[in-house]
């Protein structure tokens, strides 16, 4: 049995049904456009972090080149080594530095092999912490490399996905011999690298102190990374380390090429500024358009209330009370955008989904965009705010409604 109070409400709707489709169409396009905008907008962010590596976001990677000024009669081009003995100074010389490790690399791809596949990847040395700050790589299978294996000069490898794809397939790596420039090493884990839009999962590591010995490169390193201790800063800890490198290396003070720091945080904060502003476009096309709605609700109810003037007159004629008037005129206005907004709050979720589950089932991976979706909290708050505004548009033109005299309104036919 449907309340008289709701069937006069849909008698006013049915009535006008050119009105109440255009502004329930407004309304509907007003939150199913900002769902949609909202939930593209996390595509395009998870897109962007896609390109970032596991590493820990304030991380600073150091490595040396060739000095470009001469200096203490030594001249330009020399070629600058890091060594272990530069980690043990700068823990001792710069108190900003929170985390430190070290990579070696073999300086080329190197040839891999398990029984009949091989391919040519890049091969790491992993020093001790190394993995604390490489902290967000995924771990398909197995483990990370640890101090024991590096202590002990243990010949184990933790190998990327696509290094697992290329040699084994569908098979289980884990506790398999690969063998690496006729070498054999015992796979302990597989990892998946978002960096480098996948390729750093192209990769295999082994412990420090295994690479150095294997590969007989003694305590040379090819980069120190380094993460800023609580209350200091990137450039903070770049400057001091810097300042201590060129030290020991005998580097010209104004030399800016012999030493390069990669600041992580830096970029991150870049694209973190990016995406901000993104977001905050997306936010003001989606309100600008759900503003249209709404005042496309309130210039209704409006022309409503003028339509039914007579009709309130004869109300309160009656002894109707003034909040039964605002009441029926509220209702209208609340079932309008209550409806129209939940379809298209649902219309926008389901497409979401829908594009989401295609970009999965069809391993579709593109650059910038990955798994679009919004939060169900941002999607109900904004309905929520929808519904209350429809209120807001309604109360006025009702207000206005309820103060009018019975003796006005019956003139006013």
């Amino acid at each position: 049995m449907i309340p008289d109070g709701l069937q006069e409400i849909l008698y006013s709707l049915q009535r006008n049904k050119l009105r109440t489709t255009l502004t329930a169409f407004g309304v509907f396009w007003g939150i199913f456009m900002l769902v949609l905008l909202l939930g593209s907008g996390k595509g395009l962010q998870r897109g962007l972090e896609k390109g970032f590596s596991s590493d820990v976001r304030d991380s600073l990677w150091i490595r040396t080149t060739k000095t470009s000024v001469p200096y203490k009669g030594l001249a330009l081009g020399r070629k600058v080594q890091l060594t272990e003995s530069d980690i043990t100074a700068i823990r001792q010389m710069v108190p900003s530095v929170g985390l430190i490790s070290a990579e070696n690399s073999s300086g080329s791809t190197r040839l891999v092999t398990y029984e009949q596949n091989s391919g040519t990847f890049t091969l790491l040395g992993a020093g001790k912490n190394y993995f604390e700050i490489k902290r967000y790589q995924e771990y398909r299978m197995g483990r990370k490399l640890n101090n024991l294996d590096d202590d002990e000069q243990r010949k184990v490898a933790v190998i990327g996905t696509v290094v697992k794809d290329r040699l084994f397939g569908d098979k289980n790596p884990l506790g398999e011999q690969i063998v690496v420039n006729g070498v054999n090493f015992k796979v302990v884990g597989v990892f998946y690298d978002s960096g480098w839009e996948g390729r750093m999962s192209e990769r295999l590591y082994i412990p420090l102190s295994t690479f150095q010995k294997t590969f007989g490169v003694g305590e040379n390193i090819s980069v120190i990374t380094v993460t800023p201790a609580p209350g200091y800063t990137g450039d903070d800890v770049a400057k001091d380390i810097e300042a201590v490198l060129k030290q020991r290396h005998n580097i010209a003070p104004e030399d800016r090429k012999a030493i390069f720091v990669f600041d992580l945080a830096k970029q991150s904060a870049q694209i973190s500024g990016t995406l901000n502003a993104i977001t905050w476009f997306i936010w003001f096309v989606g309100l600008g358009t759900l503003t249209a709605g709404i005042v496309g609700i309130s210039n209704i109810m409006i022309i409503t209330v003028q339509e039914r003037t007579v009709e309130i007159g004869i109300r309160k004629a009656l002894g109707a009370p003034p909040w039964n008037i605002i009441r029926t005129i509220l209702l209208e206005a609340v079932l309008v955008t209550a409806v129209a907004g939940y379809m298209g709050l649902v219309l926008a979720v389901g497409l979401l989904e829908l594009v989401n589950y295609a970009m999965t089932s069809m391993n579709i991976d593109l650059r910038f965009f990955s798994r679009p979706e919004v939060d169900f909290s941002v999607a109900v708050a904004s309905l929520i705010i929808l519904v209350g505004c429809g209120v807001l548009a309604g109360f006025f033109p009702a207000w206005h409604a309820a103060r009018i005299s019975p003796i006005e309104a019956m003139r006013a036919q």
